[in-house]
């Protein structure tokens, strides 16, 4: 058998297999000879069939599958001897003149190329590391939420200012039925609270969700608005008043305080401040790295110059599915995974440039970290390491989990390096501005 590479360009290349009588003849003997004793024709007894006549009846199809199973396992065999490093499968060519009949059978399988580039991370760039802080508006607010959510709610038959109101806010054209808890407070202008003043419950208030709020955004927690939508919606939408509360706040003591982080953790308003304040930094750092990573990711994709085998792997699309695809299907989703798959490989190109790898005793390890803090949160801070290996050891027995787990590991130390070699600028801002840069306002 003749294997070949032939270049069409640096990401595209065609392999054409040519098989001779040699390569596949004997496979095909031995077939016939196997087939013999069970073939069945009409006049001769079953195996007594002169070996012409099953050849005949049998050969083209036996053929046709030693041949397919002699290309198939060449194929593998050269495309792991040459390393050639594939996106998607190879597909095979159509070639309306191909005849079982020739001689010489030539096959051609086109494939597409795993990309040469140079992946720059130090690249000059405009990225901005935050270090999100939590301010004094947002701890008060935060200790007034306390006093709310543990104080005592006093059922009430009419709204005034202060009181908190209970109801759903309906759409249907917009698919918005949210049930909320809203105070008056919430809304941008006093005439739009005054709507609701006076009101009972059973009550229905109509408002317009144009400049209803300071920020748009909070369309998204009242409403359950997508964040697409947000910007410039102008509908109305019916609040229907269920229930009307005032709240009797719960007072700063010691009792509370234990309620809220165990027994003598914290002793005084200024230390619940400060556990307000560290816990909320070590949320909002979790978002800082996120959003540097996404902003990382962004600016390597549009930075990092690579042809890929766009054609090819738009006809593959439309075959590796259960379901094939049709042109116009595959067109759309690969235009959907473009971008994706550029990272992966920009991804694949860093781990490898800086000997990134990702060992089992990093899954085990992060595994951990990960269960301690979940515990944590359900009032477990002290779980014993044979406890904690316990459940480690159950997690990394599912596959599905190794693999989330994994995926989380390689972005923990993407993070790391991108942080160390983008060099990003370290920019203090409170959280109200870290929000407004994240979505780019």
């Amino acid at each position: 058998m003749d294997i070949k590479r032939v270049a069409l360009d640096t990401v595209n290349e065609t392999i054409v297999m040519t098989v001779v009588p040699m390569d596949y003849k004997g496979q095909v003997a031995k077939r016939i000879n196997e087939k013999m004793p069970l073939a069945t024709v009409k006049g001769f007894r079953k195996g007594a069939v002169p070996k012409d006549l099953v050849e005949k009846q049998y050969g083209k199809a036996i053929k046709q599958e030693e041949v397919q199973k002699v290309v198939d396992l060449a194929l593998e065999r050269f495309v792991q001897s040459e390393r050639l490093n594939l996106l998607g499968t190879p597909l095979a060519k159509i070639n309306k003149n191909f005849s079982w009949d020739a001689e010489e059978l030539v096959f051609e399988y086109e494939i597409g190329l795993i990309p040469s580039f140079e992946l720059d991370l130090e690249a000059k760039n405009n990225i901005i590391k935050y270090v999100v802080t939590a301010d004094n508006k947002l701890i008060d607010g935060q200790v007034a939420r306390i006093q709310k959510q543990f104080g005592k709610a006093v059922p009430q038959e009419v709204v005034t200012t202060g009181f908190d109101i209970s109801g759903v806010f309906t759409n249907e054209e917009k698919g918005i039925a949210n049930p909320t808890t809203i105070s008056l407070d919430i809304f941008k202008d006093k005439a739009t609270a005054d709507k609701f003043i006076g009101k009972k419950a059973g009550d229905v208030v109509t408002v317009n969700t144009k400049g209803l709020f300071e920020d748009d955004h909070q369309l998204m927690d009242v409403m359950k608005v997508a964040h697409d939508d947000v910007h410039g919606l102008e509908v109305d939408v019916d609040f229907t008043i269920e229930s009307i509360n005032s709240t009797e706040l719960a007072e700063l003591n010691q009792e509370l305080f234990d309620k809220l982080f165990g027994a003598g953790t914290i002793a005084s308003l200024g230390e619940l401040k400060a556990k307000i304040k560290e816990d909320a930094e070590s949320q909002f750092a979790q978002q800082a790295d996120q959003k540097l990573l996404g902003d990382v990711t962004e600016f390597l994709i549009e930075n990092t110059k690579f042809d890929l085998p766009a054609e090819f792997l738009k006809k593959w699309l439309q075959t590796v599915g259960e379901k094939q695809l049709s042109p116009a299907e595959a067109e759309a989703e690969y235009a959907r995974s473009e971008k994706g798959l550029r990272f992966q490989l920009i991804e694949g190109r860093a781990m490898a440039q800086s000997d990134i790898k990702i060992t089992f005793e990093d899954l085990k390890t992060f595994t951990a970290k990960s269960i301690r803090q979940q515990m944590a949160q359900f009032g477990q801070t002290n779980p014993t390491e044979e406890e904690v290996q316990g459940i480690v050891a159950r997690v990394l027995a599912n596959q599905e989990e190794v693999k989330k787990l994994s995926d989380q590991v390689v972005a923990e130390k993407l993070l790391e390096l991108f942080k160390e070699k983008a060099n990003p600028t370290t920019k203090k801002v409170t959280y109200e501005q870290f929000i407004a840069a994240s979505y780019g306002e």
